[in-house]
């Protein structure tokens, strides 16, 4: 069964900067506006080079580190009879782990946790050989891509210039013409060629978005370095460029500077997840004043040790505590997959990993928001209808700045360089063509 898709999930979805799905979007966004820069920039064979180019690195970099990675855990993890759903960084803190085995929500997960448990130098290691492997056969992919590119386009242009030569020839008889000549008569004047012209390794290892940095990182190194000519080098580097700025880098910034903003002219903290925010449950604790007892609770056990509060976070019996609640609907505290695609709304996965400090994180930030409605004067619905309206323009303005950066303004750039530099032409198919007249 489908989880039901709400306000809450999308903008929580297209918040979340650890997400795969922004990325996504945005890529989908850069793709279309490069293509279509191309096929106004030069012809048809240029737009379908660049289309290649852009959708098909979009479909290995997205799927090709979860495609391998699934491969690995059906084959090596499969096969040494370990579960590759257990997070490696459990090892870290003994008692967490025999917590984690404590509370498992099953016999068939507590065993998997101890199996682990036995197996933690083997464990370790497939779980980097994974990682490297995965990243690795990702890059290799998008290098097998490249090579595929290079030669379509290429064997394009030659059968485009064998056609054009034969019907120049038709043209004038059976006479040959030297190409020089036909050449010229094809490219001379700007009307005609319009015509003929249409168109921390931790970090890197369990953090989806900054893994995928590294297959970026070869491929932005792969398109500059193996650039086939300076007009391929400078479209590549204003691509490269944009797409790290905005792709990478500009989302948190941007998040950053709107709830710095919120908090300063509004006084309303929304640096909360927009499940939380738009959660009737929430919005209730404040009204009846029970989230202070919530708050107090969580934060004694907080205060004990790691170990106390990670206890406090995955024990059933606090599945009703406020701030446990809202951290699985967060996805800080993990849940248990009960299908492909929904999770049990209260049972925790103890085999993945909780990050304690943003665990602690949500606590302060609740508090943080609580204290803000107090001193507001508002009432609860005034005060949660502002917080909310809040949030959500923050994360269209994100993101809509972001695909409009890489959708409109890189590929604007690109077609201003083509423009107004000295080579307006497709320069790949010039040299193509300019080997095949040198073999006539």
């Amino acid at each position: 069964m489908i989880s039901k898709i709400t306000a809450s999930t999308i903008y929580s979805t297209l918040g979340n900067n650890s997400s795969l799905i922004p990325l996504g979007i945005k890529d989908v966004a850069n793709s279309c506006g490069l293509t279509t820069a191309s096929y106004i920039a030069g012809d048809k064979v240029e737009g379908k080079d660049r289309f290649i180019d852009e959708f098909g690195t979009q479909a290995i970099w997205l799927g090709g580190i979860p495609t391998y990675k699934y491969l690995l855990d059906k084959t090596i993890f499969k096969h040494a009879k370990l579960d590759p759903h257990f997070d490696v960084r459990l090892f870290k803190d003994k008692k967490i782990l025999a917590l984690a085995k404590q509370f498992a929500p099953s016999e068939e997960i507590k065993q998997s946790i101890v199996n682990a448990s036995k197996k933690q130098h083997l464990f370790k290691t497939l779980t980097m050989a994974k990682f490297i492997a995965s990243t690795a056969l990702t890059a290799l992919s998008y290098f097998g891509l490249t090579k595929f590119r290079h030669k379509y386009t290429e064997n394009q242009i030659t059968k485009d210039y064998f056609d054009n030569k034969k019907k120049v020839a038709e043209s004038f008889g059976s006479r040959e013409i030297p190409f020089s000549s036909k050449f010229s008569a094809v490219h001379s004047d700007k009307k005609n060629a319009q015509v003929s012209f249409t168109g921390g390794l931790q970090d890197f290892m369990f953090n989806p978005v900054k893994n995928l940095m590294i297959v970026d990182g070869v491929i932005t190194g792969e398109r500059l370095s193996h650039s086939r000519n300076p007009q391929d080098f400078m479209g590549y580097a204003i691509k490269e460029g944009s797409f790290w700025a905005f792709m990478y880098l500009a989302g948190p910034m941007i998040a950053k500077a709107l709830e710095k903003h919120c908090e300063k002219t509004h006084n309303k903290s929304i640096d909360l997840d927009a499940r939380v925010i738009e959660n009737e449950d929430f919005k209730n604790a404040f009204k009846d004043g029970s989230l202070k007892t919530h708050l107090n609770a969580f934060k004694a056990n907080q205060n004990i040790s790691d170990a106390y509060l990670y206890k406090f976070a995955v024990n059933p019996e606090n599945n009703e505590n406020l701030i446990v609640k809202m951290a699985k609907e967060s996805d800080i505290i993990p849940r248990l997959n009960i299908s492909m695609f929904k999770k049990h709304p209260t049972i925790v996965d103890t085999r993945k990993y909780i990050d304690l400090d943003d665990l602690k994180g949500i606590g302060s930030k609740i508090e943080k928001l609580l204290n803000q409605y107090e001193k507001s004067g508002e009432d609860i619905d005034t005060f949660f209808k502002s917080v909310r309206k809040l949030k959500r323009a923050s994360v269209i303005k994100n993101i809509g700045s972001c695909i409009g950066a890489l959708g409109v303004l890189a590929p604007a750039v690109m077609l201003a360089v083509r423009y107004f530099g000295d080579n307006k032409a497709y320069q790949v198919k010039k040299d193509v063509e300019a080997k095949l007249d040198s073999q006539a």
